[in-house]
């Protein structure tokens, strides 16, 4: 498909050419470990072209795969994407990829708390160092850059906090010490289409596909999208450390990213009005929803995304108790308790400011109030902010 066409008509074509759909709107789901060869001559030519899309063996996809792969493609703009069981799996086998004892990672100190577990744990063990930067270090990122250094990791926004970082300047003022570090970055938040990773001289653009690309809270999928450079690598390094999804899970999630455009606009209107109301709350000391300029980064927002998902924070003007934050988190009407976001359901979560601190060391921002994380679904916006109200009510 052209490349030309829009992103909602990219999201609705892409991936469904004849050989993966044979003759039906959505590509074939082909569950399969052995893939038969004709003749010898088909078997030699199966697999010298085994990186090229042609059926060789379970582990290296099927066509369900392969149609996944190339929406990922046409959709992120990348020479090839890989498929994960999850999105952790994402991230650690990327950065595995592109490190060996004895490198050095820079690592964004308000990433993801298993990828920071993943650098203290097991890259540590394997004696690779991690140095974390603050978000909004910006250019003094260059000060950091050793000559062992492999990776530069990313994540925009941060994790709970939501710190924008200005992408653009970290980008190239790590390239001016070292054009041959590999930058990557998580960008489930923009579920790869509100920040064009690979359009801002990065490498490799991950997702935890679990959240917007699947949409529905029900399979688990990651993905990395490689530029030319890199994707050779990361492809066949992947593939020795035996990772691999089911054909179902890339079914599904082929199949949720078809209504990706408009459940993003969804996401981003009730997030923004519902964002947007908190903020007029006397019990709120901050929101920290990218779109808003309260938020750490906001103008890098404005500068270099085409718009918001449902995932934000606030912070309250005090720290809950125990008793206070099972008042306040026990008896919501629609919100519920639980890990993950993405889907078409409402989510929110506690954190108290020690257990925020615990996972930003290096960062000097410190709450003083309980922070609240929030996912905004489809629910109607007015009956979330009335269920957000009757929370507020319970700990007055």
């Amino acid at each position: 498909m052209s490349t030309q066409h829009s992103l909602a008509t990219t999201l609705v074509h892409a991936g469904r050419n004849k050989r993966f759909s044979q003759g039906a709107v959505n590509p074939v789901i082909q569950r399969a470990s052995s893939l038969v060869f004709d003749s010898m001559a088909d078997k030699k030519y199966c697999t010298q072209n085994r990186y090229k899309g042609e059926l060789f063996y379970g582990r290296r996809g099927t066509l369900t795969h392969f149609a996944l792969q190339d929406l990922m493609c046409e959709m992120e703009g990348g020479a090839g994407c890989y498929l994960y069981p999850c999105g952790a799996a994402a991230v650690t086998n990327a950065i595995l990829s592109f490190v060996k004892s004895g490198d050095h990672v820079l690592m964004s100190g308000a990433a993801y708390e298993p990828t920071q577990d993943f650098c203290n744990i097991i890259l540590k063990k394997m004696q690779i160092d991690t140095t974390y930067y603050d978000p909004l270090i910006g250019s003094d990122i260059a000060k950091l850059v050793q000559p062992n250094s492999k990776v530069l990791f990313l994540e925009a926004p941060s994790s709970i906090t939501m710190e924008v970082p200005d992408i653009p300047t970290i980008v190239k003022a790590v390239r001016a010490v070292n054009p041959e570090i590999v930058i990557m970055i998580d960008n489930t938040w923009g579920a790869g289409v509100l920040f064009k990773a690979l359009e801002h001289d990065i490498d490799i653009s991950i997702q935890a596909g679990t959240k917007y690309l699947v949409g529905h809270s029900d399979v688990m999928i990651g993905t990395a999208l490689a530029n030319a450079r890199t994707w050779d690598q990361l492809r066949e390094h992947s593939y020795l450390m035996g990772q691999m999804v089911d054909a179902d899970s890339a079914y599904t999630t082929a199949r949720g990213i078809r209504t990706l455009n408009v459940r993003l606009k969804q996401h981003h209107e009730s997030g923004l009005k519902i964002a947007q109301w908190l903020s007029a709350q006397p019990e709120v000391k901050v929101v920290y929803h990218p779109a808003l300029p309260s938020c750490p980064g906001h103008e890098f927002f404005l500068r270099d995304f085409n718009g918001a998902s449902g995932l934000f924070s606030f912070e309250l003007n005090q720290r809950l108790t125990n008793e206070q934050t099972a008042q306040f988190m026990d008896h919501f009407k629609l919100f519920t308790m639980a890990y993950s976001w993405g889907g078409f359901e409402s989510l929110i979560l506690c954190n108290q400011p020690e257990e925020v601190a615990k996972i930003r060391p290096n960062i000097e921002r410190k709450l003083t109030g309980s922070l609240i994380r929030v996912h905004i679904g489809f629910e109607d916006p007015e009956e979330l902010i009335a269920d957000l109200k009757a929370g507020f009510e319970r700990i007055a």
